[in-house]
């Protein structure tokens, strides 16, 4: 075979590819993966391409692999593992290699200041790095051994990896003073009906933030309307739905401050579970020297909503 095989497809489009069948579409891999979507799509093409075969069928609910894509899969599975194995036993080896962290955006907002500045004593400056993602980004790291620790908020444990519960949380409806939810005493009083928030188009995460994956699960079977905004941060979030954007289902903690200041107004919701466990995530052994972080950690947060 040729040093160069122009048929060998590359270790990012094969990343890509697992996590598409892994997340179900081609926005959610691309959200997960740090990518725009169309360069996805484009990228997910052209290894379609240099195999010679369809790999995805795409539809309206979503991507499903086809036979030729289900057996790519089973391999490239293999061949990522390989290579985080390789990079894992070089690391240890020399004994280089910072302690990687990944965090979803709610729970870096609020809890990581918390968790790093407790980490800080026992690390040295230089030795820790941490990168915001969504949950399904933070799982696609560990997986691919992009990361040593994670924290997400989504409501599926995945089961070849530890957890450890941190937090808990919910979710709450929020909208602008002005907004004729906010105005309505029967609504305040009583509370809006499960129905009739799944029906209404929202100001929303993306997909494969915790936050909007808690809020399908909690309104299922309803399916959701259609967006009113897709956004990638809390941030963006709450400045839109300030701006009489309409309705967002955000974290409690995400919008305490805004809640408490008058700038959004929580409006009831009857009938669904909107509660939330954060956890920490890791493969293996829990990375030494973090336990002591995590129990700050339990210890500043554990109560709250319980």
């Amino acid at each position: 075979m040729p040093l160069h095989d122009a048929s060998r497809p590359d270790m990012a489009s094969l990343e890509l590819l697992v996590a598409v069948v892994d997340l179900g579409s081609v926005s959610a891999a691309a959200s997960a993966l740090g990518l725009a979507q169309p360069n996805a799509s484009r990228q997910l093409s052209r290894l379609e391409r240099r195999l010679g075969a369809r790999l995805v069928e795409r539809g309206a609910r979503g991507s499903e692999p086809t036979a030729a894509g289900r057996a790519a899969v089973e391999h490239a599975r293999r061949v990522l593992d390989a290579a985080d194995g390789l990079v894992e036993q070089v690391r240890a080896a020399s004994g280089s290699g910072p302690l990687r962290i990944l965090a979803s955006q709610t729970i870096a907002e609020q809890l990581m200041p918390t968790f790093l500045a407790a980490l800080a004593a026992d690390y040295p400056e230089g030795a820790v790095t941490f990168e915001v993602v969504n949950t399904a980004g933070v799982l696609a790291a560990l997986r691919r051994g992009r990361g040593e620790l994670g924290f997400i908020e989504g409501p599926d444990m995945p089961q070849e990896l530890q957890t450890l519960e941190v937090a808990q949380d919910e979710l709450v409806a929020v909208v602008a003073p002005e907004h004729p939810w906010a105005t309505d005493s029967g609504v305040r009083e009583a509370g809006l009906d499960a129905d009739t928030l799944a029906a209404t188009p929202l100001v929303v995460r993306e997909e494969g933030s915790g936050t909007r994956d808690v809020l399908a699960r909690a309104l299922a079977p309803r399916r959701l309307a259609e967006p009113a905004l897709e956004l990638h941060s809390n941030a963006a979030v709450r400045t839109a739905v300030a701006g009489r954007a309409g309705c967002a289902v955000l974290s409690r903690l995400a919008v305490a401050r805004e809640l408490r200041e008058g700038r959004l107004v929580e409006v009831p919701v009857r009938g669904v579970d909107m509660t939330r466990s954060l956890r920490a995530v890791w493969r293996g052994v829990l990375p030494g020297r973090v336990e002591g972080a995590l129990q700050a950690v339990i210890a500043e947060f554990g109560d709250r909503g319980r």
